[in-house]
């Protein structure tokens, strides 16, 4: 088991919760009431962690012993809503107990 595993979890529970709240509340109030001070104060930290969660994901992989094919799904997973909760559920959780 990685020892950055503990952190990659965190950072993959943040990272998707910035997201739903940049999609999900803060576009919509950038759009339908012009106001976009919630996109530029989420924007930043979702960005930041966006990265740390792709660079973790590449340091941690080897350690894990995911096949190239996990860690394409566990990048892909980013860049969709949610996608970082299966992530964790799928393949995180499981490796946390093995």
């Amino acid at each position: 088991m990685s020892k950055l595993l503990p952190v990659f979890r965190i950072v993959a529970l943040l990272e998707g919760v910035s997201y739903i709240l940049l999609l999900f509340i803060a576009t919509p109030i950038k759009y339908f009431y012009e106001d976009d001070q919630y996109v530029k104060m989420l924007g930043m930290p979702h960005g930041i962690l966006f990265m740390a969660y792709v660079v973790i994901a590449v340091l941690i992989s080897s350690d894990m012993k995911w096949p190239s094919r996990t860690l394409w799904i566990v990048l892909f997973a980013s860049i969709i809503p949610f996608g970082t909760f299966y992530i964790d559920k799928k393949y995180l959780i499981k490796s946390r107990r093995a």
